[in-house]
């Protein structure tokens, strides 16, 4: 689409760029590229004209827009060039499964708004829109499955990093896979590895995320949510959402990059930032539930928990609540 390729054009553009350089870059007559810009311009992007100097962008557009995310991404990024924004999907992470076929290594889905967000253990996730980043990527990591089965406590790595990043929010990770702002939710994360029916081998990994962005404490109490759930501005670290999106696939990209040689790495990061530990838990067992004291985080982002009943306990699954 034309549109597109003005709006990466401008994008990437240090300073103002000509209707002639455009034309000649995008192959079109200056007469589409005004139309274009023009349209843009209709859509609230900040597009700002010289008669001298031509056209620039002084800002970021009013929508999540794939054009311009790619454009900040750099020309290396496994994502560059492989996002698409949908107005309003069931679920990022559906969706892309769902394609996942026909689609290459490093596809990104955004959407302004999801129907049916899923989290972990098959919760829901509130997607209003306008309010949260919900992003999905697909990876086709080549690794052994146990390291595949580490790559939850990754991604909770790259996440914290890039939203801290874009935000300057001293997030925290919760064991296993979510993030937290000041002692409430910030993030759920949902990791989802699919096989190969024939031969049973990995086949992709469906790593999704929504970050809360915009909701007030209105919002969240609407939603009974005030106690539980926190947002990037209700907590005084506002984002631009595309600006959002640029950071954390910088850090995802890092993180495959990174996959698995550097697990060490990752592990430092996760602990040194994994408000879990010290603290007193339940955590789920055969036949229950039981307490206990969380006591670090093993090579393969295990939780470690002295428990209650005098044994000691590595959970690699299921729900862990802090007391």
């Amino acid at each position: 689409m034309d549109r597109e390729r003005v709006a990466a054009l401008l994008t990437g553009a240090r300073s103002h760029v000509s209707g002639e350089e455009m034309s000649r870059a995008l192959g079109v007559t200056r007469a589409a590229v005004w139309k274009e810009i023009d349209a843009l311009r209709r859509e609230g992007w900040p597009i700002e004209s010289s008669t001298r100097k031509g056209y620039f962008l002084s800002g970021p557009p009013p929508v999540l827009s794939a054009a311009y995310i790619s454009a900040l991404l750099p020309p290396d990024s496994l994502f560059a060039g492989k996002i698409r924004v949908a107005q309003q999907v069931d679920s990022t992470n559906t969706r892309l499964k769902a394609e996942a076929a026909a689609l290459p290594t490093g596809a990104v889905l955004l959407a302004e708004e999801q129907s049916g967000g899923r989290g972990t253990h098959g919760r829901s996730f509130q997607s209003p829109r306008g309010d949260g980043l919900y992003l999905s990527v697909l990876l086709r990591p080549s690794a052994p499955l146990t390291d595949l089965f580490t790559l939850t406590g990754w991604v909770a790595v790259a996440a914290r990093d890039g939203t801290a990043q874009a935000s300057g929010a001293p997030v925290d990770i919760k064991w296993l896979n979510d993030l937290y702002l000041n002692g409430r939710k910030l993030c759920g994360i949902l990791t989802e590895l699919a096989f190969l029916g024939e031969s049973g081998e990995p086949d992709y990994v469906v790593v999704g995320m929504g970050i809360n962005m915009n909701q007030t404490t209105e919002t969240f109490k609407a939603q009974g949510l005030e106690r539980i759930a926190a947002s990037l501005k209700g907590e005084g670290y506002p984002v631009e959402r595309n600006q959002l999106a640029v950071c954390v696939l910088n850090a995802l990209d890092r993180m495959v990059r990174d996959f698995p040689a550097k697990r060490g790495d990752y592990l430092d990061r996760y602990r040194a930032h994994c408000i879990t530990l010290g603290r007193r838990v339940s955590f789920e067992v055969e036949g229950g539930v039981l307490t206990g004291a969380a006591a670090g985080v093993d090579s393969q982002f295990g939780l470690q928990v002295a428990g209650d009943n005098g044994q000691e306990h590595t959970v690699s699954s299921g729900t862990v609540k802090m007391l």
